[in-house]
């Protein structure tokens, strides 16, 4: 029994190489995409047009949004900056994380977001920021992976150091 056992994993082996091969091609950039479309959503809500922020996005930062620290809750600091930097980034990291670019900065500055709207939000940890901060801190542990623009430039950077 223990024999045909073996066997039978033995020939499991070669399928078991090409899944494993495979997840390592596409873990990064599905881990990327994972963490960069919810806020890439969130981002677009907070624009009516090419670089025209919403009065909506500029209200959620001046009078709903809130602080929930001990002794609060407190309004945002600056809503007037935050407003506009969090539509911002909400646009750019997204990207950069898709494309696999710059992808572990894009990572972490999601991961501060997260953090922040977990002081925000305190309720949204469960569902959403547990989730978003593990993405993030995979994608910090593990890199771009090979199908990225990191991966692709620093290739390259390595073929020119070679060629002095």
């Amino acid at each position: 029994m223990a024999s045909q056992m073996a066997c039978a994993f033995r020939r499991l082996e070669p399928a078991m190489d090409r899944m494993i091969s495979a997840a390592r091609l596409f873990a990064q950039p599905v881990l990327r995409l994972a963490l960069a479309v919810p806020f890439w959503y969130s981002g677009l809500t907070k624009w009516t047009g090419f670089l025209v922020l919403s009065p909506a996005a500029t209200y959620l930062f001046s009078e709903d949004f809130k602080l929930h620290l001990p002794g609060g809750p407190y309004h945002l600091p600056f809503p007037g900056v935050l407003a506009p930097l969090d539509a911002v980034m909400e646009i750019i990291l997204p990207v950069l994380l898709v494309l696999g670019l710059g992808t572990r900065f894009a990572a972490l500055g999601l991961l501060v977001m997260t953090g922040v709207i977990e002081l925000v939000v305190p309720e949204g940890w469960a569902n959403f920021h547990l989730p978003w901060a593990g993405l993030a801190l995979g994608i910090m542990a593990l890199g771009a992976g090979p199908l990225s623009l990191d991966h692709l430039l620093a290739g390259r950077f390595a073929a020119r150091g070679r060629g002095r």
